[in-house]
């Protein structure tokens, strides 16, 4: 590969990248809703996460959240209700908040594996195993470790979030299809395999 088409591939790459963490910042405009008794806000932002790995790939995917968190940390007020800075991320939420470039890293690598075209179903079951086992995870760990709850209290409360969550997973796996039916090739596996077949030919 030349140093141009690397310079230019670098380029789009840092495109995409900030073009998703902005996507995410504008699904903070949908307001956060927090359930009665419950430290974690409801919001649509975990819709960007999970299309961030899935039209993105592993490694684009996860820096757009990192770009995203970054944003939070130094007080610009991105998340939904208009929160900002690094004490979000001493707050119950904040483990949610933290698992969520390893949920798009692993949707992207999942989704990379899948290979093409991009399929509904294991796009949905991917987003899941990230989006939802993987965030969740985070999230319980961190209402264990800044609130002092028992593993048990920590992981109930889940359940009220998880037939959104589920239905956060197939829309983004329904908006990734048609992405990927659109421009074919964003995902990082089927990128190299071009180069590849170019190299040869």
């Amino acid at each position: 590969m030349t140093r141009e088409v690397r310079r230019r591939s670098s380029s789009r790459d840092l495109a995409l990248v900030a073009m998703f963490a902005g996507i995410i910042t504008a699904l903070g405009i949908v307001p956060a809703v927090t359930p009665p008794g419950l430290a974690v806000p409801v919001t649509a932002q975990s819709v960007g996460v999970m299309l961030a790995g899935a039209v993105l790939g592993a490694r684009r995917g996860a820096m757009a959240v990192g770009l995203f968190l970054a944003l939070v940390a130094v007080g610009l007020p991105l998340l939904a209700g208009g929160r900002g800075g690094l004490g979000v991320f001493a707050t119950g939420s904040s483990g949610y908040l933290l698992a969520w470039p390893l949920a798009a890293a692993l949707i992207g690598w999942l989704s990379g594996r899948a290979g093409a075209p991009y399929r509904l179903l294991s796009g949905a079951v991917v987003n899941v195993l990230g989006g939802i086992v993987v965030v969740y995870a985070g999230g319980v760990l961190g209402l264990v470790v800044l609130l002092d709850l028992s593993w048990w209290a920590a992981l109930t409360p889940n359940v009220v979030y998880l037939p959104g969550d589920l239905v956060k997973a197939v829309v983004a796996a329904l908006v990734a299809r048609g992405v990927h039916a659109a421009y074919p090739g964003l995902l990082s596996p089927g990128r190299v395999g071009e180069r590849r077949r170019a190299r040869v030919s």
